[in-house]
């Protein structure tokens, strides 16, 4: 197992010192320290234990009340236009994420937030299309496109950007098996780093740390093989105790 005080500040990767988020005096993250280096982390916990406000805070679209969230030694919520440079998020419901009523323009939106002017946008949006066989959405409405093609919509407006981590927090939630076997072949042979928040403990086996988050607290840090068990036996037996299982 891990412990946030046996990793040494790093340049790269994403770095948490002391990180509490409170909302209606609840903490929704509790003093949080950790390092996260590996190219393949799974983040798990039942409902409320804080992993989207996690992801959000990783990705700097909400600051924390003390501590702070560093990715790539960047400090994500004071510098908001390195930081949309070097990671992004990809969330359950894409209809949150999408903004621009055609494919080509959605995806050219963050080019454009990178300086890219708009025939450049455009040429950068089409050339992302070619690369996932897709050319043929350029000009065609997002609204008509099925829940799966919207995700693989807003991971191409990621991808554009080209950040060193992309957090996923539930991308494959209600998607039908072929789309989440689509979604997943094309996760997987992304070189980035990935921050993967899933209900389903299934897809982190392969992976090279998982998170167990409770009440804003780590559970249990190690191999899937360490915490997916544990996680696994106190989600089905109404949470056991914490304690017992992480010894």
């Amino acid at each position: 197992m891990r412990h946030a005080t046996d990793m040494p500040e790093q340049a790269g990767g994403v770095a948490l010192a002391g990180v509490t988020f409170i909302r209606n005096d609840r903490r929704i993250i509790d003093d949080l320290t950790l390092r996260l280096d590996e190219r393949r982390i799974g983040l798990v916990g039942r409902n409320g234990s804080g992993k989207s406000t996690l992801a959000r805070l990783i990705a700097g679209l909400i600051p924390a009340d003390s501590g702070d969230v560093r990715v790539g030694g960047v400090d994500v919520a004071r510098d908001r236009k390195a930081a949309i440079r070097i990671v992004g998020i990809l969330f359950q419901n894409p209809d949150h994420q999408i903004i621009f009523p055609t494919v080509a323009e959605e995806i050219a939106f963050g080019l454009g937030q990178l300086g890219e002017g708009k025939a450049g946008s455009r040429a950068g949006a089409l050339e992302m299309l070619s690369r996932f066989g897709c050319t043929d959405w350029a000009d065609r409405p997002v609204h008509v496109l099925s829940q799966g093609q919207r995700h693989l919509v807003c991971l191409m407006a990621v991808l554009a950007m080209q950040p060193g981590l992309i957090v996923l927090d539930e991308p494959l939630s209600g998607l039908d098996i072929p789309t989440t076997r689509a979604l997943t072949a094309y996760l997987d042979r992304l070189d980035q780093q990935i921050i993967h928040i899933t209900h389903d403990p299934a897809t982190l086996a392969g992976y090279g740390r998982v998170l167990w988050l409770d009440q804003g607290k780590i559970a249990l840090d190690g191999a899937p093989d360490q915490v997916l068990p544990a996680y696994v036996a106190a989600m089905q037996g109404g949470q056991d105790d914490l304690a017992d299982l992480a010894g």
